[in-house]
Protein backbone atom coordinates (compact mmCIF):
# COMPACT_ATOMS: atom_id res chain seq x y z
CA UNK A 1 0.00 0.00 0.00
CA UNK A 2 1.25 3.44 -0.85
CA UNK A 3 1.01 6.33 1.70
CA UNK A 4 0.15 9.67 0.77
CA UNK A 5 1.04 12.89 3.23
CA UNK A 6 -1.21 15.15 4.46
CA UNK A 7 0.18 17.74 1.65
CA UNK A 8 -0.45 14.67 -1.42
CA UNK A 9 -3.64 14.89 -0.44
CA UNK A 10 -4.29 19.02 0.05
CA UNK A 11 -3.05 18.45 -3.86
CA UNK A 12 -6.06 17.00 -4.72
CA UNK A 13 -8.60 19.33 -5.72
CA UNK A 14 -12.25 17.76 -4.00
CA UNK A 15 -15.38 20.04 -4.36
CA UNK A 16 -19.38 19.81 -4.60
CA UNK A 17 -21.28 20.56 -7.38
CA UNK A 18 -24.35 19.66 -8.77
CA UNK A 19 -25.75 17.95 -11.66
CA UNK A 20 -27.40 20.28 -14.24
CA UNK A 21 -27.56 18.13 -17.37
CA UNK A 22 -27.14 14.52 -17.85
CA UNK A 23 -27.50 12.27 -20.65
CA UNK A 24 -26.89 9.23 -22.40
CA UNK A 25 -23.51 8.50 -24.05
CA UNK A 26 -24.25 5.68 -26.21
CA UNK A 27 -21.31 6.11 -27.92
CA UNK A 28 -18.63 5.08 -24.80
CA UNK A 29 -17.52 1.54 -24.95
CA UNK A 30 -18.45 1.14 -21.89
CA UNK A 31 -21.97 2.19 -20.14
CA UNK A 32 -22.03 5.99 -19.49
CA UNK A 33 -23.49 9.17 -19.15
CA UNK A 34 -22.42 12.87 -19.81
CA UNK A 35 -23.24 14.98 -17.21
CA UNK A 36 -23.20 19.32 -16.90
CA UNK A 37 -21.90 20.11 -13.10
CA UNK A 38 -22.20 23.12 -12.02
CA UNK A 39 -18.48 23.36 -9.77
CA UNK A 40 -19.86 26.64 -8.21
CA UNK A 41 -19.09 30.37 -9.43
CA UNK A 42 -14.97 29.92 -9.26
CA UNK A 43 -14.96 26.69 -11.54
CA UNK A 44 -18.29 27.18 -13.45
CA UNK A 45 -20.27 24.21 -15.34
CA UNK A 46 -18.05 21.44 -16.26
CA UNK A 47 -18.23 18.16 -17.98
CA UNK A 48 -17.58 14.59 -17.40
CA UNK A 49 -18.11 11.44 -18.94
CA UNK A 50 -19.14 9.35 -15.88
CA UNK A 51 -19.74 5.46 -15.75
CA UNK A 52 -22.73 5.46 -13.49
CA UNK A 53 -25.20 3.96 -15.16
CA UNK A 54 -25.52 0.71 -12.71
CA UNK A 55 -27.89 2.88 -10.14
CA UNK A 56 -28.71 5.96 -12.03
CA UNK A 57 -31.06 7.33 -14.79
CA UNK A 58 -30.04 10.83 -16.36
CA UNK A 59 -32.89 12.12 -14.49
CA UNK A 60 -32.15 10.51 -10.58
CA UNK A 61 -28.98 12.61 -11.75
CA UNK A 62 -30.64 16.05 -12.08
CA UNK A 63 -30.15 18.53 -9.33
CA UNK A 64 -28.35 15.80 -7.51
CA UNK A 65 -24.95 17.16 -5.63
CA UNK A 66 -21.87 15.00 -6.41
CA UNK A 67 -18.13 15.07 -5.52
CA UNK A 68 -15.50 16.09 -8.47
CA UNK A 69 -11.63 15.93 -8.23
CA UNK A 70 -11.62 19.43 -10.57
CA UNK A 71 -7.74 19.61 -10.75
CA UNK A 72 -7.18 16.07 -12.89
CA UNK A 73 -6.37 17.10 -16.51
CA UNK A 74 -9.18 17.17 -19.45
CA UNK A 75 -9.17 13.33 -20.63
CA UNK A 76 -11.14 13.13 -24.18
CA UNK A 77 -13.17 10.04 -23.72
CA UNK A 78 -14.79 9.33 -27.14
CA UNK A 79 -16.24 12.65 -28.88
CA UNK A 80 -16.45 13.85 -24.89
CA UNK A 81 -14.21 15.96 -23.04
CA UNK A 82 -14.23 15.34 -19.33
CA UNK A 83 -13.02 18.15 -17.46
CA UNK A 84 -13.71 17.21 -13.94
CA UNK A 85 -13.43 13.17 -12.10
CA UNK A 86 -16.99 12.34 -10.53
CA UNK A 87 -15.93 10.34 -7.30
CA UNK A 88 -17.68 7.35 -6.50
CA UNK A 89 -17.48 3.57 -4.87
CA UNK A 90 -17.56 -0.20 -7.12
CA UNK A 91 -20.30 -2.04 -5.48
CA UNK A 92 -19.55 -5.49 -5.49
CA UNK A 93 -20.67 -6.05 -9.07
CA UNK A 94 -18.91 -3.51 -10.05
CA UNK A 95 -21.70 -0.55 -10.36
CA UNK A 96 -20.63 2.88 -9.27
CA UNK A 97 -21.99 4.74 -6.02
CA UNK A 98 -21.89 8.43 -6.07
CA UNK A 99 -19.49 9.42 -3.29
CA UNK A 100 -22.27 12.80 -2.29
CA UNK A 101 -22.69 14.49 1.25
CA UNK A 102 -24.97 13.34 3.54
CA UNK A 103 -26.98 16.34 4.44
CA UNK A 104 -28.64 18.33 1.02
CA UNK A 105 -28.69 21.78 0.67
CA UNK A 106 -30.41 23.24 2.71
CA UNK A 107 -30.91 22.94 5.16
CA UNK A 108 -27.16 22.94 5.27
CA UNK A 109 -25.62 25.42 3.65
CA UNK A 110 -23.04 23.49 0.98
CA UNK A 111 -22.62 26.11 -1.94
CA UNK A 112 -21.47 24.53 -5.20
CA UNK A 113 -17.62 24.62 -5.27
CA UNK A 114 -17.08 24.33 -1.91
CA UNK A 115 -13.83 22.62 -1.38
CA UNK A 116 -13.23 19.33 0.54
CA UNK A 117 -11.23 19.21 3.75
Amino acid sequence: MHHCTYDDFLRVEICLGTVVSAQPYPEARRSAYILHIDCGPVLGVKQSSAQITAHYTPEQLLGRRVMVVSNVPPKQVGRVMSEVLVLGFHDAEGGVVLAQPDVPSPPVSLPNGTRLL
